[in-house]
């Protein structure tokens, strides 16, 4: 009943989920050397290709949490999302964004719980 979608992440978890028409993903940069507003891109782009293989798309997404090294920058990642996510009011999904430490060099982790859409 549960599609798990395996990913580059160590034992323990898995980078997607669904189950019936929800969808849940999780994503980091690829490459921890770059900047906030490059990792953020990169989160955006994997979480993209997530809802791709989960039949759903940035459109679908009901909630989002956005996990930050520094809060303080949080406006590099809130220009980034906003060019991502796009002008239509009506694809803008509830958001939260938390200030945290996510070890290593990682500047910012996104899960989000989207609708798939084709199945």
């Amino acid at each position: 009943m549960i599609d798990r979608f395996a990913g580059g992440y160590p034992h323990g978890r898995s980078k997607a989920s669904a189950y019936k028409d929800l969808v849940w993903t999780v994503a980091t940069a690829s490459d921890e050397s770059l900047d906030l507003a490059d990792q953020t891109s990169q989160t955006l782009t994997s979480i993209d290709q997530s809802l791709a293989e989960l039949g759903s798309d940035k459109s679908q997404i009901v909630s989002a949490q956005v996990f930050i090294a520094n809060i303080n920058d949080k406006p590099v990642m809130d220009e980034v999302w906003n060019k991502w996510i796009g002008d239509n009011p009506a694809d803008w999904p509830q958001r939260a964004c938390l200030g945290v430490d996510l070890g290593g060099h990682w500047l910012i982790e996104i899960t989000v719980i989207a609708v798939r859409t084709n199945r």
